[in-house]
């Protein structure tokens, strides 16, 4: 599978580099590295939420590590995002509470409204609908993640809210 280089401007504000001194601050000099989970949640956050390979590169620069280092991280969690995605990112738990209780009929519910398919961004890149392992509010389901928040017992309905008041721009996605 070929995979897609996007570009995407680097801005390291002084205001980023001061929060990443401070995150790389809470660990010995020698352990710079123990950052690098942080440091890319602030880096993606302050960069349209993703981050491209040119991005990695410089949070390795920043910790003195190996890009593959950053790779490697970047790759294994669904957190951190390899491309431009949609601003609302419907993040449906797909493990066996959330199966058992009708989360992959919702997610193709919301793919039709929607009109795209699991991993596909909206053409107005607003939306974007993906599956995620287990969020760990198994009580809750079915369930799914929209930016910092949990979103619970979803059933149709609740869905269609949760798009309308998406694009009336009524939805939080961050607690800072």
């Amino acid at each position: 599978m070929e995979r897609t280089h996007y570009k995407q401007e680097i801005n390291m504000t002084e205001a980023l580099m001061s929060r990443i001194n401070e995150l790389i601050g809470h660990y010995p000099e020698d352990k710079r590295k123990s950052a690098l989970l942080p440091v890319l949640h602030e880096v993606q956050d302050a960069h349209d939420n993703w981050l491209s390979i040119e991005l990695q590169d410089k949070v390795a620069e920043i910790l003195h590590i190996k890009p593959i280092e950053v790779y490697e991280v970047v790759t294994f969690y669904t957190m951190y995002n390899q491309r431009p995605i949609g601003k609302y990112m419907f993040e449906f738990c797909q493990t066996s509470p959330c199966c058992l209780n009708g989360v992959e009929d919702l997610m193709d519910y919301t793919c039709e409204k929607l009109g795209v398919q699991v991993g596909q961004p909206t053409s107005d890149g607003l939306f974007e609908v993906r599956g995620v392992e287990c969020l760990g509010a198994c009580g809750y389901a079915p369930m799914m993640q929209l930016g910092d928040f949990y979103k619970e017992h979803l059933n149709k309905e609740k869905i269609d809210q949760l798009i309308a008041d998406c694009k009336d721009d009524k939805i939080i996605l961050h607690d800072k």
